[in-house]
């Protein structure tokens, strides 16, 4: 899919899964453990352009259909679900009695099935089903079963929230979000989404278009000036990158040349400015840094820090927050921190005790900015 600009998230559980996380990173593919289960997953509602399943055993079609209905949540108005697992093209008893309780769950959802096809080589078959564009179908239905999600029920709210077995409405003001279609790649990456609001201040205090222009403007020119040029970094060997607090995914969208994907992280405690991240054709979750991250040991080339670690400090302690970005990072990686001077020298500190070297570390006035590297430093063996 690179080769059509498309980005893809992969996705399996923490079981006997958990390798093909660590395959896909290692080919430098984005990719997280996680898990369909109870909660919610780390996305806003809405965001998603496909979501796809093949040699798919989810039983989407138990409990009400609740897991499907996360990914009713997820799939942005008219976006595609397709779905090749044994009840697509196999008859047998089990795959027929499937098929047809997913057949009725989707009708049930207002999902229209666009196509069904089996492949004639290898006997295999995938269902493409698309989620409605407005409310006609949800208002039309003679029984409320999916039920609609409550009034103060937020589709975005996510962390530590249960799975709900209902549906959202969706949007009616041309002016929200979700009431139509992002814009194509890659002017969608550039320009503000039309449902940033001018009267709203953004982030960084200016009207939200506005914060969202000059954040891009900003990081456009550090990429370009810093850390292109000046930190020495081969790029050629950096795939996987994360920007652990992301705003509005600037970081990112500078990097979008380059043959590099970012995972942006918007921490639980930041404003939610994820659902911008995804309407730029970008992608990332919510975290709490205060928590592991759900990666697989040494899976990143490079981790950047922009004023994250002297807001996480003061709910946690940081020098379990660096040995989490140790854990992630992998031999030979870089970590950039920019931050206020107290807090690089309390992060340089950590990760000297950690065997990074420091390739630099700069400050102007209260600001700081350290640049170090990950080191292939092992304990020496205890002696008997």
């Amino acid at each position: 899919m690179f080769d059509r600009d498309v980005l893809t998230m992969s996705f399996a559980p923490k079981d006997e899964h958990e390798a093909q996380v660590q395959f896909a990173l290692e080919r430098g593919i984005p990719a997280i453990s996680a898990v369909m289960g109870t909660k919610r997953l780390p996305f806003p509602g809405g965001v998603f352009d496909v979501v796809h399943c093949a040699r798919c055993r989810v039983p989407w079609h138990i409990e009400g259909g609740k897991l499907l209905l996360e990914l009713n949540r997820l799939l942005r108005p008219g976006g595609y679900f397709v779905w090749s697992a044994t009840p697509v093209y196999q008859k047998l008893p089990e795959d027929v009695e499937i098929w047809e309780a997913m057949s009725a769950l989707t009708r049930s959802m207002c999902w229209t099935l666009v196509n069904k096809v089996k492949e004639s080589i290898n006997k295999k078959g995938v269902a493409i089903f698309q989620k409605p564009m407005d409310n006609r179908c949800y208002d039309a239905r003679s029984a409320a079963n999916p039920p609609p999600c409550g009034e103060y029920d937020n589709p975005d709210a996510v962390w530590n929230v249960s799975l709900q077995s209902c549906m959202h409405k969706l949007p009616t003001d041309p002016a929200t979000r979700g009431s139509r279609w992002p814009e194509e790649w890659p002017l969608r990456v550039e320009r503000p989404p039309y449902w940033l609001n001018s009267s709203e201040a953004g982030v960084y205090g200016k009207p939200a278009p506005e914060d969202f222009e000059a954040d891009y403007e900003h990081w456009k020119r550090v990429v370009r000036n810093s850390y292109m040029e000046g930190f020495g970094i081969d790029w050629s060997a950096v795939r996987n990158v994360m920007d652990m607090k992301a705003v509005y995914g600037g970081f990112a969208a500078a990097l979008r040349n380059m043959k590099v994907w970012v995972m942006n992280v918007v921490p639980i405690e930041s404003p939610d400015t994820l659902p911008i991240i995804y309407e730029r054709g970008l992608f990332g979750l919510y975290h709490d840094w205060c928590e592991s991250f759900s990666t697989y040991p040494r899976s990143y080339d490079l981790v950047h820090a922009n004023h994250l670690f002297s807001k996480v400090k003061k709910r946690c302690e940081l020098l379990g927050v660096i040995v989490e970005v140790d854990r992630i990072v992998r031999p030979g990686g870089r970590l950039i921190v920019r931050d206020d001077m107290e807090t690089i020298s309390e992060v340089e500190s950590i990760i000297k005790s950690l065997h990074w070297e420091v390739r630099l570390s700069y400050s102007q006035g209260k600001e700081g900015l350290l640049f170090s590297q990950k080191t292939m430093w092992r304990p020496n063996p205890s002696s008997s």
